[in-house]
């Protein structure tokens, strides 16, 4: 399954309920498993980012469902990017001529 690397800053509303995001984090959790996807880990951040989760989903769309779901959430504002293992990067590398 492709990697996405999920950065989050929290907005307003999210700063303001921040004592619910152990709940948040939980229901985060299960719309990653409900879309088909794995939790890597999540983790708090300080610099540009409030908080880093990195998953694992089954396509690009289900990401891109699931990033636009957590904003219509309206606790945090993502920026996604996807991942690939190294190993399978530098096949990619190794095509070009």
């Amino acid at each position: 399954m492709p990697t996405y690397i999920i950065m989050m800053n929290y907005t307003e509303d999210g700063i303001k309920k921040i004592k619910e995001a152990g709940t948040r984090t939980e229901s985060f959790n299960k719309m990653i498993v409900a879309a088909g996807g794995k939790a890597i880990g999540h983790y708090g951040t300080m610099g540009q980012y409030d908080r880093i989760s990195i998953v694992e989903m089954p396509s690009d769309d289900a990401m891109a469902t699931m990033a636009l779901r957590m904003g219509a959430g309206g606790s945090v504002r993502t920026t996604t990017i996807k991942a690939w293992p190294i190993e399978d990067f530098l096949k990619i590398i190794s095509k070009l001529p």
